[in-house]
């Protein structure tokens, strides 16, 4: 994506009780909660977007035509579906507690066993996040078994688009290599079941290093990259017997090979082809080259396409890049394809040559690109770029014309060196951070995005026709607002670099920047609301480090704005439904509820001793009623208002609540069906209340859990049973009983 994803993405680390809120002490997990009612069946889709994210490795079956894997830094993996012509996700059953496990650090194939597949798996390795885990799977990914390791993984850190760091060990299809960031080269003799340091492995790990960044196999010998050489030292490593291990002599050194980024060998010429840069990537890099190996005799040649450096033309901007992808064409011994990375000024292209790197051509020049099925992809421009963040590349070893390689927002494909287009159908990686049902009109859904800002879904199944919103164009969102008497108007706010905030007429269709905007809204875009007849806008502003500043109001569609000293600071606004003078923010740092019913020109205090310390508290409101609240509390359970926030109640029906939404009513019901990500016993997942939250039916399987859906939710008010899930790369989901 276009921001860093470890800043962008990182995630963290029913009866009403008796009496009125006071002081409610936190739930034990041995308590008895409400009844849980057999369950509907429900089925699952997604929204179609069309990737939004990076696609960091892509990798075919050298012995079966039509076979291929690609992995992603927050969304898991995905088998191709030849047939269907569509990716099939192979991870959507990692639950809330597994959250960590959506991040693909590796994947690796068995040629001489088509149906196996292996994926490493671990989004962070920092001391917050859990360990990584290894899967295995006899069925193309169907079904999977697990190996816990005692190490970390880092599947979006910088880093992630090296590799492969896993590997099938071609003489023995038992045997698996693993290359960590901080713990060295593992082994596995038990195909993945049980793993061990390699000891005799040269490179010395370190808590901030990158450590292996990629294991390639040339006939028998296998070659590992290490990441933390300074550029002096060796960083390529080989074996021929699987446990002596040397430098590779005479390879490449200095600043633009500091790094092994990427290796493909040619079986038939049987040459090693190395990419490097002066940092992992997929930021950072300002150096590279491109180096061979003629495996046989020891030989090195510098077949570099570009040197990075000098000015381009007519602008005369910097031409800094690494290189990141390298494929071997399989059909045609000595064609190769490279690709650069971190190409900003220029743009980043493929390089290919048909002739052992001697000479190149530059793909990208010719390049026709039609993103007609995912329009977004031009980000507001004329046209899309060729790309960025290039750093998974592969060439079909059964089309010699059939080259892929993944961005940061989708994966490209060709059939003819010059068409290229997404080849991206069934893969969404999107993190989710606003959605709305609107009651009228032709989309059932809009969403504000991590990187790709607002979108309006006029149909769940074909990527928006308008693209991301525009005037201004965002880039990740961090508010979406409508107005309940009045859904046409609607307001977005968000990160830019032409305006951070906008307002729709037409239910989110078409936009405009507003007027005026608070100098702080450029560094601190917050959340914002409007009342329910869309007269009156409350914007707060949090910094990314974490600082809260005040709100603004405005009463003229953003023309004005006028500070509100009496709001707590950051607190998320939320607009009463019914009545336009009332507002409530409630503050995360203390626990209480603060009301205005001056349409948002003051604020006071209302009930107080209610959970604190944790800013992803969310406070929800019914549709069509004044002063009906609900707030979730994670852990700290769901509570209930019917004064305007004066008391609170907890409810006993569930012990979890991560965020709560309405949609439209039961037959039979006078009370919006309710809807939240939550728990009632051990599993926390999607549950529907359709008697005001005395009982809950959980309507998610174990088959669709998605890792963490905190952020938000949304339900349909027009369709009974319709619910939308927000997730943390994979799109946005949605269910409807069957």
């Amino acid at each position: 994506m276009l921001t860093s994803r470890l800043s962008r993405r990182a995630v963290l680390a029913g009866t009403a009780a008796a009496a009125a809120f006071t002081a409610v002490p936190v739930l034990q997990s041995g308590r008895a909660y409400g009844a849980e009612t057999t369950a509907p069946a429900y089925r699952w889709r997604t929204a179609v977007i069309g990737g939004t994210g990076f696609v960091t490795g892509v990798l075919f079956h050298p012995s079966v035509r039509g076979l291929a894997y690609a992995r992603t830094d927050i969304g898991g993996a995905y088998r191709w579906d030849d047939r269907g012509a569509r990716w099939i996700p192979l991870n959507d059953d990692l639950g809330w507690d597994d959250w960590n496990l959506l991040g693909v650090e590796a994947m690796a194939v068995d040629p001489a066993h088509p149906d196996r597949v292996y994926l490493a798996l671990g989004t962070y390795a920092q001391s917050w996040a859990g360990n990584g885990a290894v899967l295995r799977s006899e069925n193309r990914g169907a079904t999977w078994t697990r190996t816990d390791l005692s190490v970390k993984l880092g599947g979006n850190e910088d880093g992630r688009g090296t590799g492969e760091r896993l590997l099938v060990d071609p003489r023995d299809s038992d045997t698996l290599w693993l290359g960590t960031r901080h713990d060295g080269l593992l082994k596995s003799t038990d195909r993945g079941a049980t793993w061990a340091v390699a000891s005799t492995f040269p490179g010395t790990p370190s808590s901030s290093g990158q450590g292996v960044t990629l294991l390639v196999a040339a006939g028998r010998t296998l070659y590992a990259g290490w990441g933390d050489s300074d550029g002096t030292a060796a960083n390529l490593y080989r074996t021929s017997d699987g446990t002596t291990w040397e430098a590779v002599p005479a390879q490449p050194s200095g600043t633009s090979a500091k790094v092994p980024i990427r290796a493909a060998y040619d079986c038939h010429t049987r040459e090693l082809y190395v990419t490097y840069a002066d940092a992992p990537g997929p930021n950072g890099q300002s150096d590279g080259s491109v180096h061979k190996l003629v495996t046989a005799s020891g030989t090195w040649t510098d077949v570099t396409p570009v040197k990075p450096g000098g000015t381009t033309p007519g602008g005369g901007s910097s031409d800094t890049f690494g290189y990141g992808g390298v494929a071997v064409d399989a059909r045609r011994p000595g064609t190769v394809v490279v690709s650069t990375n971190n190409r900003w000024a220029a743009v980043d292209t493929l390089y290919r040559s048909t002739n052992g790197g001697r000479t190149w051509t530059s793909l990208k020049e010719s390049a026709v690109l039609d993103v007609s099925e995912t329009p977004f992809l031009t980000f507001g421009a004329d046209a899309p770029k060729f790309g960025w963040w290039i750093q998974a590349l592969a060439v079909d070893p059964y089309d010699s014309k059939h080259i892929v390689y993944g961005t940061g927002a989708t994966l490209y494909g060709t059939r003819d060196l010059k068409h290229w287009a997404p080849q991206i159908r069934g893969l969404e990686e999107t993190s989710v951070r606003q959605l709305i049902s609107p009651p009228t009109g032709e989309a059932h859904l809009l969403s504000g995005l991590g990187d790709i800002g607002v979108m309006y879904h006029e149909r769940l199944t074909a990527s928006p026709s308008r693209g991301m919103a525009s005037n201004p164009v965002f880039g990740s969102a961090t508010g979406l607002a409508q107005a309940a008497a009045k859904p046409s108007y609607v307001v977005r706010t968000g990160f830019g670099d032409h305006g951070n905030g906008a307002f729709s007429n037409d239910g989110g269709k078409t936009w405009a920047p507003f007027a005026t905007q608070p100098a702080l809204a450029k560094d601190a875009p917050g959340p914002i609301a409007t009342n329910a007849d869309g007269n009156v806008l409350l914007w707060t502003f949090v910094h990314w480090d974490g600082t809260k500043y005040p709100a603004q109001r405005s009463t003229d569609n953003g023309a004005n704005w006028s500070e509100v000293s009496t709001y707590p600071k950051g607190a998320t606004p939320l607009a009463d439904p019914a009545d336009p003078t009332r507002f409530y923010a409630y503050d995360t740092d203390t626990g209480t509820l603060f009301v205005s019913t001056d349409s948002g020109l003051t604020f006071t205090g209302r009930a107080s001793g209610l959970p604190s310390g944790d800013s992803q508290f969310q406070l929800a409101a019914a549709p069509g009623r004044s002063g009906d609240l609900w707030l979730s509390t994670k852990t700290n359970g769901l509570y209930r208002s019917t004064d305007g926030g004066a008391t609170f109640t907890k409810l006993t029906s569930c012990w979890a609540s991560h965020t709560l939404a309405f949609g439209k009513a039961a037959k039979g019901a006078d009370y919006p069906a309710i809807y939240q990500v939550g728990a009632t016993e051990a599993i926390t997942g999607v549950y529907r209340s359709d008697d005001g939250a005395k009982t809950w039916v959980r309507v998610n399987d174990d088959q669709h859990q998605w890792g963490w859906t905190g952020a938000t939710i949304a339900a349909d008010p027009r369709l009974y049973g319709r619910v939308y899930i927000a997730t943390n790369g994979r799109g946005i989901q949605y269910g409807e009983p069957v």
